[in-house]
């Protein structure tokens, strides 16, 4: 595409996702959908640029008005994503003069909300829990993610996984916590390769990977996924139960456990039963009510540890919103709760990185459910042989009550996670 069309495609494009109302993952597969003889290269631009403005949105909205044109495409000037020769090919020279003036800004020299492109209600709870590691926390989001896979434990071992895709040409690295991960720089599309298709992997987080690791799901146990998604976590539960007793994988929208089909086909386990439930007092719900071994409630949250791979959550989202997700968070997991038997464990996590979120939710059942004994998560990663196991938690005496994973410390999405055994 010429550069000029290209750059007027990415204004386009950029125009819809600032409308924020609905995640731009959708908005983005949608245009391609409707756009469909964009070539691998553009669609590459485009997302990238998309995500680009996104990241640095305060930052360019301060550029901006200094330019000509469409707001949009001046910020896709600023953010485009691509050959820096390729998009001055497109421009007009007072765009070329007008984009030379704002890359010799010192970004340092201008005011913080211009440095870490948050809204301001985020920035002070991030700034309580971290100090100075603050912008460490914000050079980390805005820097986007690598791609973690997750090898499917009851079907291949990881070094045989990392063995065919250096093969196929894609350097994976052993992920530095979960048994089960490899990370890969940059996105390339691994859905062809022949390991892919038999099931040998998964895309996942290493972060997710690490909450079912914490459940630590046994062979012949009855198990609950409680709200499954897309089931990237059910199927890692299910990989660590080779495949035995019954996992059940529970969510409100059956739309997201259609797209766990496919997964389950290929993961090439018998025990996962998907079942979508109208609320979390569902009767599928009371009907096992005592009789589970282990539950895994992610719970619904603002995702906000996840602002490498969608920033857009920290536009589309705000305190009243938070205070909403709370209480349904604390109503799943006390529904979540009747589940378990006596000497059962019950595992709460969000990818948030919100105190109301975590620590708060956690600490207002543990007072709250008497028989439920909070368990220290460091020592149970420990146990299970995970390296560093202390330095991915915090909380409790010991500083180890809760899992807590940091973009910038650990490589991770942001997650949280508290562990229960019923009494």
């Amino acid at each position: 595409m010429h550069p000029k069309a290209l750059l007027d495609v990415c204004a386009e494009l950029i125009r819809l996702a600032l409308k924020f109302d609905h995640p731009t993952d959708a908005i983005v597969a949608k245009f391609f959908r409707d756009n469909r003889g964009l070539g691998p290269r553009e669609r590459a631009t485009l997302s990238g640029t998309v995500y680009n403005v996104l990241r640095k949105k305060l930052l360019f909205d301060h550029y901006a008005p200094s330019g000509s044109g469409s707001k949009e495409r001046r910020l896709t000037i600023l953010g485009f994503y691509g050959p820096a020769d390729f998009l001055r090919s497109a421009l007009s020279e007072q765009e070329k003069n007008w984009l030379d003036q704002c890359e010799k800004i010192n970004v340092a020299d201008l005011m913080e909300r211009h440095r870490h492109n948050l809204p301001e209600w985020l920035v002070q709870p991030l700034k309580d829990q971290l100090g100075d590691e603050f912008w460490p926390l914000v050079e980390s989001l805005n820097q986007g993610a690598g791609l973690d896979l997750r090898v499917n434990a009851f079907k291949a071992k990881r070094a045989d996984v990392q063995k065919e895709l250096a093969q196929a040409g894609f350097k994976a690295l052993p992920t530095p916590y979960s048994p089960w991960g490899l990370r890969i720089a940059g996105k390339p599309n691994l859905n062809k390769t022949d390991a892919f298709v038999r099931g040998d992997f998964e895309v996942q987080d290493e972060g997710s990977q690490l909450l079912a690791l914490l459940l630590d799901a046994k062979r012949g146990e009855m198990v609950v996924d409680f709200c499954a998604g897309a089931g990237g976590k059910t199927l890692a539960i299910g990989a660590c139960m080779r495949s035995t007793g019954r996992l059940y994988a529970f969510d409100t929208s059956a739309h997201r456990l259609d797209a766990l089909k496919p997964r389950l086909a290929r993961s090439g386990l018998s025990n996962v039963h998907p079942a979508a439930i109208a609320h979390e007092r569902d009767e599928r719900i009371k009907r096992l009510s005592g009789k589970i071994d282990r539950v895994l409630v992610d719970a619904p949250c603002s995702g906000l540890g996840t602002l490498r791979r969608s920033p857009d959550l920290k536009w589309r989202q705000n305190l009243e919103l938070v205070a909403e997700l709370a209480v349904l968070q604390a109503a799943i997991l006390q529904s979540a709760a009747r589940l378990l038997k006596p000497g059962g464990r019950l595992v709460y996590a969000t990818c948030s990185l919100l105190v109301q979120e975590n620590e708060a939710i956690a600490q207002t059942f543990s007072e709250a459910n008497k028989e439920f004994t909070p368990l220290d998560v460091g020592e149970i990663l420990a146990g299970l042989k995970v390296e560093g196991a202390a330095t991915l938690c915090s909380g409790g005496d010991n500083g180890q009550r809760y899992l807590r994973l940091w973009p910038h410390r650990h490589r991770t999405d942001g997650f949280f996670a508290a562990v229960w055994q019923r009494v």
